[in-house]
């Protein structure tokens, strides 16, 4: 996007501190103000001495210091008021956007996810937006002081000298036509920086979650070469941006130099002319440095400037990606749900498959039915439990719950009849009574103690060194498989969904833990309308009916008793120790 596309779509977010703005460039226009008297004060003191020293007397000397050190205190006003309110407001504004910009990615699918780094939305989400805040606040401070010097400087040297004040400002646009091919450079290697640092975010995550693994294959030295390549990359690209600066900085002084050239030839020139005189020449020397010490000052901004905009580009980037799972128009709520799923008809693959993961599949399940879904893997079985709470949206057909469509219902209220015991459990980076409470954040203590109890987990908490405000680490690095499996399925249990999706939930546990969560299951499974994929086939011998899937399709089905009678592909898998390979 074009810089000026980028800078409206980013307004709405000034225009909530307006107020502040008004008042951070009116502070601005009286510190321009400020130093632009100063040359008019000692061009009128070097007149009136040159004209007759006798009228410099102490009187006229006083006052105009008075009226310099007058301005002088609005300026230092002024300049607090930039220097802290000012910046308070690009902090805010930083502040909002990365609100939205989180926001929106809570709303992005399973999808979006599988095909996006997290590295790289952790770079987003704060590198990329950390300059906003020098950016918004100084981005119209800046040019506004400029673009006042300029004009205001213009004036003043027009009514001075009107062929030198042309001859310098004819300068600042061929100036600015041999700048922006460098400006061009610049923000292409800001945006290829921003990339690559979100990049090297990802390697280096990628690298520190799979530390054990690492140590484990003594793979240090290939984890380091592949770190030492992203890191070289992001120096070469770092180059790339400060050659071009650097370009632009001498296309800048060189300018700069040759304005002070056309003054010293032209101002002689004029002055042995007679068309000016010194004290004259004094002021307009000093505002034609003012007016370089201005575009030296934008060019120095322009690296912050280049930033902003990559910054606010990116962040439109992800604003710009739009969910494929999102609330229906006059999407409803879902209440009083009871239970029955019904799947019609329904066709499904992932975006990037080329063959169907669920061909016209139809299944009905009753209010309090526990069905188990059993097969290989890549039979499907996890695809028909990830769409019923949609976190992927089906090609064809429709699943409803209680007789209502999901797709016309309220993400939100979906979702909160629906709970979910997986096999990799995640617990946040807090305490047990926070994990536990993550399932009804509005929960009492005593109900968390409740949930924990009937989850089997009351036990192993109270002989933990702080109980419940113990804190488990990161992805709950300080607890057993089992000890983890349980704080989830208390979660569960203090959401307390009509229905309930338990994925692989025992699958990764050792006996004894199993024997522990699968009690606490049962527990769970009393009176809802329960989903259990299962990799271990003992632990739905008790469903109300197994759903046998094989080639994405169910080729059996009944209870454990009738599947084992028919003597088929569940008996085959039963009789050969229970254990569906993966």
């Amino acid at each position: 996007m074009k810089n000026i596309q980028l800078i409206k779509r980013i307004s709405p977010y000034f225009k909530k501190y307006k107020s502040i703005l008004f008042i951070d460039l009116l502070c601005a226009a009286f510190t321009t103000a400020s130093e632009m008297i100063l040359p008019l004060i000692l061009r009128y003191i070097s007149s009136v001495g040159m004209k007759d020293i006798k009228l410099l007397n102490v009187e006229l000397i006083i006052r105009l210091a008075l009226l310099f050190l007058i301005l002088k205190s609005i300026d230092l006003v002024a300049a607090y008021y930039m220097a802290s309110i000012g910046h308070i407001m690009g902090a805010k504004i930083e502040t909002d956007m990365r609100a939205d910009v989180y926001a929106h990615l809570q709303t992005m699918s399973d999808s979006y996810y599988n095909e996006t780094k997290i590295g790289v939305l952790m770079s987003r989400i704060t590198n990329d937006l950390f300059d906003i805040t020098e950016f918004a606040h100084h981005c119209p401070e800046e040019y506004f002081i400029g673009g006042i010097k300029i004009l205001v400087s213009f004036i003043i040297l027009l009514s001075v000298n009107l062929k030198m004040t042309i001859f310098i400002y004819l300068m600042i646009p061929i100036m600015v036509v041999f700048a922006s091919k460098y400006n061009h450079k610049m923000r292409e290697a800001q945006k290829m920086q921003r990339v690559h640092i979100g990049d090297l975010n990802s390697s280096i995550e990628d690298s520190l979650l799979g530390i054990k693994v690492v140590k484990s294959f003594a793979n240090e030295e290939i984890e380091a070469k592949k770190f030492n390549i992203q890191n070289a990359k992001f120096l070469g690209i770092k180059k790339k941006f400060y050659k071009a600066m650097a370009g632009f900085t001498v296309i800048t002084k060189l300018f700069d130099g040759l304005m002070y050239l056309i003054l010293i030839v032209s101002g002689g020139y004029f002055m042995m002319k007679g068309e000016i005189k010194p004290s004259d020449l004094i002021a307009y020397v000093m505002y034609v440095t003012s007016l370089l010490a201005t575009v030296r000052r934008i060019v120095e901004f322009t690296e912050q400037f280049q930033k902003g905009m990559t910054g606010i580009e990116r962040f439109y980037e992800i604003m710009d990606t739009k969910s494929e799972i999102e609330d229906s128009e006059n999407a409803i709520e879902l209440k009083d749900v009871k239970g029955k799923i019904e799947f019609r008809d329904v066709t499904f693959k992932y975006e990037k498959d080329t063959e169907n993961v669920l061909e016209n599949f139809n299944l009905n399940i009753n209010p309090g039915d526990n069905i188990a879904i059993v097969g290989p893997s890549g039979a499907g079985k996890t695809t028909i439990c990830n769409l019923i709470p949609r976190f992927y949206d089906v090609s064809y057909g429709e699943i409803l719950v209680d007789g209502e469509n999901i797709k016309n219902v309220t993400l939100k209220s979906l979702r909160n009849n629906i709970g979910i015991v997986q096999q990799d459990v995640y617990l946040f980076s807090g305490t047990v009574m926070d994990n536990i409470r993550y399932g009804n954040p509005s929960a009492t203590d005593d109900e968390v103690l409740r949930a924990s109890e009937l989850a089997g987990a009351r036990e192993f908490i109270e002989q933990l060194p702080e109980k419940f405000d113990s804190y488990v680490g990161e992805r709950g690095v300080k607890l057993s498989g089992g000890q983890k499996q349980r704080i989830s399925i208390a979660r569960v249990f203090l959401k307390n969904p009509p229905i309930l999706i338990l994925d692989e939930a025992t699958s990764a546990l050792d006996n004894k833990s199993e024997q522990i969560v699968q009690e606490s299951l049962e527990k769970l499974t009393k009176g809802r309308t329960t989903l259990t994929i299962a990799h271990r086939l003992t632990t739905v011998q008790n469903a109300d009916e197994i759903l046998v899937m094989r080639d994405r399709k169910i080729i059996e089905r009944g209870t454990h008793d009738e599947l084992m009678k028919n003597q088929g592909y569940y008996f085959d898998l039963y009789t050969k120790g229970g254990l569906l390979e993966q």
